[in-house]
């Protein structure tokens, strides 16, 4: 991927963003498919599941890989906190871009390209950074 900007900026355009009805636009064309998180190298989500014998004298909690593109990804007893697909795709750039940085210290994004190539509607993961952002982020293709 050979796309660049100003990572400060897009992260302010992003935060000042959040509920913008941009959001409807690439929410639109995704399908939840999953294939952008599949080929992800930085995607570790995964969800837990129990199961036990009927007489309950073995039992394993296993990890199977998720995706937060998955609409059951975010349900939880009682409710599911992103029904909707425009909250899992907002997630999944906020996730990449905005909050890996806040919780790790770096991009979630490594900018392989993957995820846009795979996507069967091109969905860009940098698409809402420049258009959020507009010129005022330095965005270079």
């Amino acid at each position: 991927m050979s796309k660049a900007f100003d990572l400060k900026k897009g992260l302010r355009a992003l935060n000042d963003n959040y509920d913008h009805p941009y959001w409807e636009e690439p929410a639109d064309r995704c399908l939840s498919c999953g294939n952008c998180i599949n080929v992800c190298p930085t995607c570790f989500c995964y969800r837990t599941t129990e199961e036990s014998t009927v007489d309950q004298a073995v039992t394993a909690r296993t990890r199977q890989w998720d995706a937060c593109q998955n609409k059951d990804f975010a349900a939880v007893h009682g409710g599911n906190f992103r029904p909707e697909r425009v909250d899992r795709i907002r997630q999944w750039v906020y996730h990449k871009i905005n909050w890996s940085i806040e919780q790790y210290g770096v991009s979630g994004c490594v900018g392989c390209g993957r995820c846009v190539t795979w996507c069967p509607t091109a969905i860009d993961i940098t698409e809402p950074v420049w258009r959020l952002g507009g010129k005022d982020i330095g965005f270079r293709a």
